[in-house]
């Protein structure tokens, strides 16, 4: 059973939200704390957290910080935030912190849950309303030269920055998983980026554009 710590200054949506992820029979509450200082004591205290659910804007030790902090000492742990905000800033530092995912709390309940596991698996979730402001504007920890040059060596082939970044990772071996954790972005996102080149350049598989990209950066 996943174990959820949830985290949210205010008393009403921490108790909202118990009941709310407690529906499911596959997650449980293993506690609730007020702010990011409080959730890093508490995540010490319990047998287990597997994700922390967590506001980003609180008095104290805000999301942010909170997620700088349960990361450096819990790097096992997800952090998923929840807000109401939607603020550029905000979600660029909680994802650099080391989030896992965004998501808005006017979402229906359902996709809460659904968000949590999909963290607990490993994958990286952020709402659509939020992936479309950040592609484009989101550089990597570690940018490969690739991301960095001036000229793309597909540049002029349609192909948009986002899904010039994606081939570029592509032609340096990367995972469809370990390009959605260098761009921020989900899996399922990066998957439907390759169809789009592919379709683009006329090729079959993510092989053929590797092959691509290499024939044109040494043409």
């Amino acid at each position: 059973m996943i174990q959820v710590l949830i985290v949210d200054d205010d008393p009403f949506i921490r108790e909202s939200l118990k009941v709310l992820v407690a529906l499911d029979a596959g997650i449980g509450v293993a506690g609730l704390a007020g702010d990011g200082n409080e959730a890093l004591e508490r995540i010490g205290a319990l047998p287990q957290v597997d994700v922390v659910l967590m506001d980003i804007r609180m008095p104290g030790c805000d999301g942010v910080e909170g997620t700088r902090r349960i990361k450096a000492a819990y790097p096992q742990i997800k952090v998923l935030m929840l807000t109401t905000f939607d603020d550029d800033e905000y979600i660029i530092e909680a994802l650099r912190s080391g989030a896992s995912g965004y998501l808005l709390k006017n979402i229906p309940p359902d996709k809460i849950v659904q968000g949590i596991k999909t963290v607990h698996d490993g994958n990286m979730l952020i709402h659509p309303d939020i992936t479309r402001k950040l592609t484009g504007f989101l550089q990597p920890a570690a940018p490969t030269p690739e991301l960095v040059l001036a000229k793309h060596p597909l540049e002029g082939f349609g192909l948009t920055k986002a899904e010039l970044s994606v081939v570029s990772l592509i032609a340096d071996g990367f995972s469809n998983k370990e390009i959605a954790g260098t761009l921020f972005l989900s899996e399922g996102t990066i998957k439907n980026y390759i169809t789009d080149i592919l379709s683009k350049l006329n090729l079959r598989d993510r092989t053929q554009i590797a092959i691509f990209y290499l024939k044109q950066k040494q043409a």
